[in-house]
């Protein structure tokens, strides 16, 4: 019996609780003696009625101004992006214009008020600096002919220097410490810092790729046994496709302290295939045949022209040197190159009788003497 009258104690206490927060959060107070239900329901209404008659008319003037530019866009000579960008400020006012008198009626402080109007005017103008400073980084670095991994790079470091500012003007609005934060911040960041390591060598080492533009993204590059063209140059890893099409990703710190050997770094490069004939065969007739087939591919520049001389006469026969020079829109199809090259230069020196040695050994015995 005790323990059932507890229990029916204990839910009646948590109804009585819920009835005194539920008259306190529309308006009553806990002071009161008795719950007049009715007039704190009437008070909630006419403050409704007020806010709704409030926004309506901050939405009529809203509605007015829209309207007003729609009909006047051609006189006025406003393009669609501008219209884009006044209907956007007019919905912003608007939308800021209504929380403010939501809030100067139902009993905020006129210090908070006044915070939130301030507030809304500086993330305003730092949403502006913010969406309008990718265009004024491009404008300047086009105009230095800059790469666009350094435009990227400027972007992001603008972009986050601006949204922290935008965030600690609008905290200070609402006596936020900003100094104490951002002291706070910075220790946060130095413990961050240690503990990661390599993630802030690979950042720094990007910013120094970037800005030594050792190489750019579309350069055809080999680090270490890795080679193929650089597809992505981002603060933390290098992006480099092979002629396989498999992204290859490298950590910045590993491509910084690498040896780099940049393929497409000029207008032309040079490359080199050997080819073998035999002992009897006559070397200028190859030379001239090598020639033409060099000279028949378009792949292969005419100038600087390519050269056919002899590199070594060896054991098995002379084996000639064949130079050509190519554009780098040209590298990533090398090794099929190199491959047709053998094939029509093999096929070239069979059609004139030109033997191509293999390696062999002749054994000589010396005669017997005779008994």
């Amino acid at each position: 019996m005790l323990i059932a009258t507890g229990i029916t104690d204990f839910f009646q206490q948590i109804a009585s609780d819920l009835y005194t927060s539920l008259y306190i959060a529309i308006g009553g107070s806990i002071e009161e003696e008795s719950r007049d239900w009715s007039s704190q329901i009437a008070e909630i209404a006419s403050t409704g009625i007020k806010i709704f008659i409030l926004l309506a008319i901050l939405w009529f003037f809203y509605w007015l101004a829209v309207y007003t530019l729609k009909h006047n866009k051609e006189r006025l000579h406003i393009s669609d992006k501008t219209q884009k960008i006044i209907r956007s400020v007019f919905s912003y006012i608007w939308i800021i214009a209504g929380v403010i008198a939501i809030m100067s009626q139902i009993s905020i402080k006129p210090d908070t008020i006044s915070a939130t109007a301030k507030a809304s005017v500086w993330a305003a103008i730092y949403y502006v600096l913010w969406a309008s400073s990718g265009q004024v980084i491009h404008r300047i670095l086009h105009h230095y002919g800059l790469n666009e991994s350094i435009e990227q790079l400027l972007k992001n470091i603008i972009s986050v220097l601006i949204v922290m500012l935008g965030v600690a003007s609008v905290m200070s609005q609402f006596g936020f410490d900003i100094v104490s934060l951002v002291a706070g911040l910075g220790i946060v960041g130095l413990a961050v810092g240690f503990a990661a390591q390599s993630t802030l060598a690979n950042f720094i080492a990007g910013i120094t790729i970037l800005l030594e533009q050792s190489f750019q993204v579309g350069d055809w590059i080999n680090i270490g046994d890795k080679e193929g063209r650089v597809i992505l140059i981002s603060l933390r890893t290098t992006h480099i496709l092979t002629r396989d099409n498999i992204t290859i990703i490298v950590p910045n710190s590993t491509v910084a302290s690498s040896e780099i050997v940049n393929l497409t770094s000029k207008n032309f490069i040079r490359f080199d295939i050997r080819a073998c004939i035999s002992f009897e065969s006559d070397v200028d007739l190859a030379k001239q045949l090598i020639a033409k087939v060099l000279e028949e591919n378009s792949s292969i520049l005419s100038r600087p022209e390519p050269s056919v001389t002899v590199d070594e006469v060896g054991d098995y026969g002379v084996y000639l040197i064949v130079r050509f020079w190519v554009t780098p829109a040209q590298v990533s199809r090398m090794p099929r190159i190199k491959e047709g090259l053998n094939e029509q230069i093999k096929k070239a020196l069979d059609a004139s009788d030109i033997s191509i040695p293999y390696p062999h050994m002749r054994v000589l015995m010396p005669k017997p003497e005779s008994l």
